[in-house]
């Protein structure tokens, strides 16, 4: 959320940065500024007259607003104000405001207008504004496609030579598609001018060749970057046998990005001399900035500040560098001396040390590498801004992750689920679980792979894990389906592949495993494994080969690596676990069979998500994200009134605190009622006399009352009988790497002790709800058991919505519990509702673009 005294740095539409902030009174100089650089047209456009000046009387009222009625917003290049932006409300109370905003020449068509529309709206709809109004020249086509393009619905009016625009200004599917469509062109054009620089300038490599500096500058000469090099030095003529330069632009050419190896306290100087050189970028290899403790935290942000300032975006620091293996660019801008050969593998390390180990590893299995970026700590670019830049890039097929934390958990999880459609993605991530709320800790380890998976992500435990998915990524073609063909030479090795299958949850085809013996030569095992490929009933093929005794075979037979091309006749995907020779190009090779079988699982899970449906988010009926809003500000322990705004109806629940208040709430309520103790904890445990059902009258109420409360304390609810029902808990937590999650499970200790919950990120598809009703292990009690009638398992999908709805738009929410919901063939009753409300912090993610 923008607030008074909180700017925010916004990128451009060619990838360069700016910073948005509210006005401020002593702006005065900078907008008077800005308005003396105007051209004539720009002035006459935006005040319908030449304007040649700004009145004193005009200018004091531009720079002082209240930030309620009236707002504005200025947008700085460095410290220079380069746009302005303002609504005003039409009237006291009044649900309109006029907006308008104008942009320094050198400035237009950046998309700098549309930004400022994005942040002006968003102030205004939290002051009460609903639509705005805007008066626009005809001549002034590029404003009018400001609005018109913005997914708004726009209603245009032409009178007395103006063109009149209205619309309102609340989120649709439309303008976040517009949003996050501008917000992915930006992003990915920003990384691309970090990954194909016309030059390089190197800051702190030593005249002696020794030290960090020195050592990038030799792997971008030796790596053969095709750009210009330029090492800066206060002193040396030369360094590493290139010309030197106290000053990047005093080399005379193009510098598009540049690496810092410094000490932290001459970075500063360093930004502006990359900034004067005309620099799009910086990759911060030096350390000793936030990761050093709470001073080089304060670097670390004052060189973040000021490289957003010079419009450039910052790598780093504290990490190991990027990569771009394209023969046009051939750029190794890293620590590692060696690059693995170009391929269609986009790699993202948050960790320099295991960026090296990914690197070496990839060099050392043939995984052809596109580009590589190690974000360190991550104080600007990130793996998102990764993944937008790869979902686009045609030289990049497999996108592979190495995640430490999540910083826009939710972005991610969005940016997944499409990017996944059409890359895979795969992720070496295992983020802190989050601590328990509720009766629930969240989701465990299971549930988290869960969550990746419903995103598209292919999760995995180890850098060898991370590397042999992507080698069979990149080489082998999707399988259309988990039946598995396995074919060997030892009946040990077939079977313990068979046995790998069905860990993983695949399954062995029919005819197989298929051994040909231990004194099959390589012709006879050509042939199996060619049946094998033409196949129809096997989707994939496991390659499991013994080396055969010396002498045993002639030479001519004995060369089973060339019988493993039969495997690939039919485009079907092949793994080998082959214990003797080199494999051939295009066959992925593990050493265990366990590892080849896990490889094809995870594949094969990936395949299975693209072949389901995506799903579609629904319109949900009697929702009203206003009243949810202001149920939240009136009282933020109104769960009910909260839910009741999404549709949502909790049984009425009476706190009472005596036999006289229980008996007065019961006979109001109507009997007969149930007693419960008030403790969250202990709202559904029957078992331990914490609930009393079917109280029919003032004596049984007062009879249970005193004896729960000589138990569990004075505090009891009074409930209304509602019709039995199998209980269900539904539950909202945030989880570290996907944000707000939902949780569904069966009521009762035996559940929870077992976790048996599914889990799903928000929003919530369709296809989302109907899978988290089915997806506990407890489910088959849903759908009837031992002859009892099934549920209405739609309106436990119609309440899964709900309250993913709820999670997705109320960010002040941080968690929910329902427990217990009872579900029913007729429907479901909600019991009791639990929430727990933080600030009003926007959620990231959510809101109007910002870095």
């Amino acid at each position: 959320m923008t607030t008074v005294d909180q700017p925010v740095d916004v990128l451009l539409s060619d990838g360069a940065t700016v910073q948005l902030r509210p006005i401020r009174p002593q702006d005065a100089p900078g907008i008077v500024a800005m308005h003396s650089r105007f051209s004539e047209r720009t002035r006459y456009l935006r005040y319908f007259s030449p304007y040649p000046r700004i009145p004193e009387r005009d200018l004091r009222r531009f720079v002082n607003v209240d930030h309620r009625d009236r707002e504005a917003f200025v947008v700085l290049a460095g410290d220079r104000i380069v746009a302005v932006g303002r609504y005003e409300r039409l009237g006291p109370q009044a649900p309109e405001a006029e907006v308008a905003f104008v942009v320094e020449d050198a400035y237009q068509g950046r998309g700098i207008g549309s930004v400022l529309l994005e942040h002006l709206a968003d102030a205004a709809r939290r002051s009460g504004i609903t639509s705005f109004v805007a008066e626009v020249l005809p001549a002034n086509g590029a404003m009018l496609r400001v609005f018109s393009d913005f997914g708004y619905q726009v209603q245009r009016q032409f009178a007395d030579g103006v063109v009149h625009l209205s619309f309102p200004i609340a989120p649709t599917e439309a303008t976040l598609e517009v949003q996050r469509g501008r917000e992915h062109r930006t992003e990915a054009r920003s990384i691309a001018r970090l990954l194909a620089p016309r030059g390089v300038a190197v800051y702190g490599a030593s005249a002696t060749g020794q030290g960090v500096g020195a050592a990038v500058l030799g792997h971008l000469r030796d790596g053969g970057f095709t750009g210009s090099i330029v090492p800066v030095h206060p002193s040396a003529a030369t360094v590493a046998g290139l010309p030197a330069y106290p000053s990047a632009a005093d080399a005379g050419l193009p510098v598009d990005l540049a690496v810092v190896a410094v000490p932290p306290e001459a970075a500063q100087a360093v930004v502006a001399d990359a900034a004067a050189a005309g620099a799009h970028g910086l990759v911060v290899i030096s350390a000793g900035f936030a990761e050093a403790g709470a001073q080089g935290a304060a670097a670390q942000r004052a060189l973040v500040r000021a490289a957003h300032a010079a419009g450039m975006r910052v790598v780093g620091p504290n990490c190991l560098g990027v990569a771009n293996t394209d023969r046009a660019v051939r750029l190794n801008a890293t620590l590692a001396p060696r690059l693995p050969v170009p391929g269609r593998v986009g790699i993202f390390s948050q960790s320099g040390a295991f960026g090296v180990a990914l690197l070496a590893e990839a060099d050392r299995r043939g995984l052809g590498l596109s580009s590589f970026v190690s974000a360190g700590n991550r104080a600007d670019v990130s793996g998102n801004d990764l993944l937008q830049y790869w979902q686009d890039d045609p030289g990049t097929d497999v996108i592979m992750l190495y995640l430490e934390t999540f910083g826009n958990p939710r972005k991610f999880a969005r940016l997944a689920r499409h990017i996944g459609r059409d890359k895979p993605v795969v992720a070496l991530a295992s983020p802190a679980r989050p601590a328990g709320v509720g009766d629930s800790a969240g989701p465990d380890e299971v549930a988290v792979s869960a969550l990746f998976a419903q995103s598209g992500v292919i999760r995995v435990d180890t850098v060898a894990e991370l590397l042999d998915v992507g080698v069979l990524l990149a080489h082998q073609p999707l399988p259309a389906g988990r039946r598995v063909g396995v074919v060997g030479n030892s009946s040990a090795l077939t079977g313990l592949a068979a046995t790998a299958c069905a860990a993983q949850g695949l399954t062995v085809a029919d005819g197989y495993p298929r051994d040909v013996g231990p004194r099959a030569g390589a012709a006879e095992f050509a042939a199996a494994l060619a049946e094998a490929a033409a196949d129809e009933r096997v989707d994939a093929l496991v390659v499991v080969f013994a080396p055969p005794l010396p002498g045993q075979l002639a030479d001519t037979e004995a060369d089973f690596t060339a019988a493993l091309p039969a495997a690939l006749a039919a485009g079907k995907p092949a793994v080998a676990t082959f214990l003797v020779g080199r494999v051939p190009a295009g066959v992925p090779a593990y050493p265990s069979v366990e590892e080849a079988v896990r490889a094809v699982g995870w594949v094969a899970a990936y395949a299975e998500w693209l072949r389901r449906p995506a799903g579609t988010v629904p319109e949900l009926p009697g929702v009203d994200r206003g009243a949810a809003q202001a149920a939240l500000r009136a009282d933020p322990s109104d769960s009910a009134g909260l839910l009741a705004a999404y549709g949502v109806d909790v049984v009425e629940s009476v706190p009472v605190g005596s036999a006289d208040e229980a008996t007065e709430a019961a006979g109001r309520l109507g009997f007969p009622v149930a007693l419960k103790a008030a403790a969250p904890g202990l709202r559904h445990r029957l078992d331990l006399g914490a609930v009393r059902l079917d109280l029919a009258d003032a004596a049984a109420v007062r009879r249970a009352y005193a004896e729960m409360s000589a138990v569990f304390g004075a505090d009891v609810l009074v409930q209304p009988m509602v019709p039995p029902g199998v209980a269900c808990v539904v539950e909202v937590v945030e989880d570290p790497a996907f944000g707000p999650v939902v949780g569904f499970g069966l009521g009762g200790v035996a559940t929870e002790l077992l976790g048996d919950r599914a889990w799903r990120a928000v929003p919530l598809t369709d296809l989302d709800a109907a899978e988290l009703v089915d997806e506990p292990r407890a489910a088959p009690l849903l759908r009837g058991h031992r002859g009892a009638a099934p549920v209405d398992r739609a309106a436990l999908a119609d309440l899964l919505l709900r309250v993913g709805r709820l999670a997705d738009e109320q960010p002040r929410v941080r968690s929910l519990t329902l427990n217990p919901v009872l579900a029913r063939p007729d429907g479901i009753s909600v019991l009791h509702a639990t929430v727990r409300v933080g600030s009003a912090a926007a959620r990231p993610d959510t809101g109007p673009r910002r870095l």
